[in-house]
């Protein structure tokens, strides 16, 4: 079986020195500022990260080589386009699904990829899905809020039309909370991977499922990473407080549990988690067709994640959906 990771990032020159600027201006928002600041702080290991992050080439496929990974599908690392201005965003996305679309072409067996797009422009954002698709991308990368704005608002509809109506599933991924709700979050380093991703993405995930979303778009299809951003392990407390609420009068009745949505149209993926008592509850909570490998390189150890997936105690046959054929569906690769 081949090993294919989901979620694997990359970046382009243009879009780190936008970064920069953005980080040197005074129009920058608090959780960025503490992310940047330290992904970006001057230093030798900052050095060879970026170089890691700049390289969808030679290189990348030199290291997948090494530490036994056949297939990676790129997407712009967050939190990509999403901090710029509309204009600045959607060239900078198309340039950059330009650059991946020819890293593929040059290594067509080796890397995938997702299409960026900007949400700031909503409609443009729904012709980059298609164009993306024409390029030959599998999906989208979306890197949550965009100025603490989520997917569920009427105004990104044409995005969740655009990627329903061509089948690419969007790939949720988590960034620093947004200015409405990071400040709790800026003490201890809480803004970053630790709690403050999971906490912001979760959140996105569950207003597109209270939003009635996907009872609108019944066939979107939406991709989370690190197991799930904790949902699976909340699913029977979030109905149970759901149908108090609904009781009470707090929160409208859906046609469904939010647990339905979440295991008829999300699927999730292994990235950044080594843990089989987190792996066994994702198995127990969405079944074996619903899970597939990531190591959200370079951000964590891929050989640490094949290491340990290897050696999942799962059957052969799970391993073989986890690792291979769920990715090959759920995304359609070519590859």
């Amino acid at each position: 079986m081949r090993r294919i990771a989901v979620e694997e990032a990359f970046i382009t020159a243009e879009i780190l020195a936008g970064w920069r600027q953005v980080l040197a201006s005074s129009d920058v928002e608090p959780g960025f500022a503490k992310l940047g600041g330290s992904l970006l702080k001057p230093s030798k290991g900052t050095d060879i990260f970026l170089a890691r992050l700049m390289d969808i080439g030679a290189g990348r496929i030199a290291h997948m080589d090494n530490v036994g990974m056949d297939v990676e599908v790129l997407s712009l690392t967050s939190p990509g386009v999403q901090i710029f201005a509309a204009d600045m965003a959607t060239r900078l996305a198309a340039e950059s699904n330009d650059a991946l679309a020819a890293a593929i072409k040059a290594n067509p067996t080796r890397l995938a990829g997702l299409a960026a797009v900007a949400p700031q422009d909503p409609q443009a954002a729904a012709r980059e899905i298609e164009r993306g698709k024409s390029l030959g991308l599998s999906g989208v990368i979306i890197n949550s809020h965009t100025r603490s704005e989520y997917l569920d608002l009427p105004k990104y509809r044409p995005i969740l039309e655009a990627a329903e109506a061509l089948d690419m599933p969007i790939y949720l991924h988590p960034r620093e909370p947004g200015p409405s709700m990071v400040t709790p979050y800026l003490d201890y380093g809480l803004y970053f991977a630790t709690w403050g991703f999971s906490a912001e993405t979760g959140l996105h995930a569950m207003r597109l499922i209270m939003s009635g979303a996907f009872d609108r778009h019944p066939k979107l299809r939406i991709v989370l990473g690190h197991m799930g951003e904790g949902i699976p392990y909340w699913l029977k407390r979030i109905d149970n407080r759901y149908a108090l609420q609904v009781k009470i009068g707090a929160t409208e009745k859906l046609p469904k549990r939010p647990s339905e949505y979440f295991l008829e149209n999300f699927y999730i993926t292994t990235a950044g988690v080594t843990d089989m008592a987190v792996l066994k509850l994702g198995l127990d909570e969405l079944g074996d067709d619903r899970i597939m490998f990531a190591a959200d390189y370079p951000y964590e150890d891929d050989a640490e994640a094949v290491q340990f997936m290897d050696g999942a105690d799962v059957s052969e046959e799970q391993r073989r959906k986890i690792y291979e054929t769920n990715a090959l569906r759920i995304f359609k690769l070519q590859v």
